[in-house]
């Protein structure tokens, strides 16, 4: 039952985000006598968007992975059937939008397992990995304020590496990708 009032909190705060992925361009209306044109204002994509270095940044957020491992299924806290790869994190939020750890990271990453010859294989959300995070996974982070966090995903197998998507928000564009051996 937590897991799923985690999982609708978070969606509804993920919605929040969607917007965070979205470019902004700028434009000067003249007067019709004037030959000026439109100007676009807006940083180079390589600074405002990136993932690399286990650093993921858009415009209002920044995602600092800090640590993964994968945890056995039925050893610490993963109940679960399956093993979990748990990555630790830092959220960083750049604007006075309310963000929250859960929500920044589920608006950004995707996990990917290839275990399949013919299909892509997204990866289940799984529980929380680290207990000391379950009273404030979901709290705003303040303006230019740092939030530390940890995510799991479900894995199919412990051998085949996970690839980490990065996009621009809730369904923007990709900006990098990461593959993650498991240990």
């Amino acid at each position: 039952m937590k897991k799923l009032v985690l999982i609708g909190a978070t969606v509804l705060s993920s919605i929040a985000l969607a917007a965070c992925g979205s470019s902004n361009t700028a434009t000067s209306k003249s007067p019709q006598t004037s030959k000026s044109s439109a100007v676009k204002v807006s940083k180079p994509k390589s600074q405002e968007y990136r993932f690399n270095n286990n650093v993921a940044e858009i415009r209002d957020v920044k995602v600092e992975i800090t640590s993964q491992k994968v945890i056995p299924a039925g050893e610490g806290t993963n109940s679960g059937e399956k093993p979990l790869l748990a990555f630790w994190y830092k959220v960083t939020n750049k604007t006075n939008k309310e963000i929250d750890p859960t929500s920044a990271w589920l608006a950004i990453f995707e996990a990917y397992q290839d275990t399949s010859k013919t299909q892509e294989n997204k990866l289940e959300v799984g529980s929380l990995p680290d207990e000391k995070y379950l009273n404030t996974q979901t709290e705003n982070i303040k303006q230019n304020a740092t939030a530390e966090n940890a995510v799991s995903y479900e894995l199919d197998d412990t051998t085949t590496p996970v690839i980490l998507k990065a996009h621009q928000g809730i369904d923007g564009k990709k900006i990098g990708e990461q593959k993650y051996e498991l240990k």
